[in-house]
């Protein structure tokens, strides 16, 4: 994995683009010692709290706090004329006008001459999230072009199936865009309190699965149950053909 560009996009708030990112970070600097990380969120800026991770606050709001989308160029010059692997988390705040922001600058393309390969990783949940992050993902998978799209299936909020019981995977949003997959991963619904406990404290403190097993804040049981999960994760994210 080399000159990979990973953006973190979804219109709805508090379905776990932050911790998705950080786990990007936590699987790229495992398996090539470095991730350069940036926040674009102009709100919750949870993503720059990861200490470990050095992670950059792009400022993207103007004296009237609305979004301007042209702040989005500095980021866009480094992305396209540095190197490294690199991490971007985006805020529900800034979705529309970044996304807008990369179809209309043609971005993708951009990328691609510069010889980066580029992923937009988007977040599907379940339960009554469903619906509004089915909607995002298909309209980030039918306006972006020039890219890999990785789909994120969050069990955490309830099964991820529509009210009359379909599973995502057989829905209209799902079928027509498909095409697009670079590939799924899944973070799985686990015990919530064991595992989810755990996971609950690992972000509320703002620490890498690595800084957790390192700690004495946590226990033995607790850092096996880290262990399981990382292993599931990175395990996932290894099989991708990046």
């Amino acid at each position: 994995m080399q000159n990979t560009v990973h953006f973190v996009l979804q219109a709805k708030g508090g379905i776990g683009k932050s911790f998705v990112s950080t786990l990007l970070a936590q699987h790229i600097i495992n398996e090539t010692g470095a991730a350069r990380c940036f926040d674009t969120d102009q709100e919750n800026t949870t993503f720059e709290h990861y200490t470990a991770l050095s992670v950059q606050h792009v400022v993207v709001t103007g004296q009237s706090r609305l979004i301007d989308p042209k702040k989005f160029d500095a980021l866009m010059e480094t992305l396209l004329t540095e190197t490294g692997n690199f991490v971007i988390d985006t805020g529900a705040n800034t979705f529309s006008n970044l996304l807008a922001y990369m179809v209309e600058n043609e971005i993708f393309p951009m990328l691609m001459q510069a010889r980066k390969t580029t992923y937009v990783h988007t977040i599907v949940g379940g339960g009554d999230t469903l619906a509004d992050t089915a909607n995002g993902f298909y309209a980030i998978a039918q306006k972006v072009s020039g890219t890999r799209v990785v789909l994120w299936l969050n069990e955490h909020f309830g099964e991820i199936k529509t009210a009359e019981g379909k599973p995502f995977t057989e829905t209209l949003a799902y079928r027509q865009s498909a095409g697009r997959l670079a590939g799924t991963v899944t973070l799985y619904r686990r015990n919530p309190a064991t595992f989810g406990e755990d996971i609950r404290k690992l972000n509320t403190k703002r620490h890498t699965i690595a800084q957790a097993l390192a700690s004495p804040e946590y226990t033995l049981m607790e850092k096996q149950r880290l262990r399981s999960f990382s292993r599931d994760i990175f395990g996932q994210l290894r099989a991708f053909k990046w």
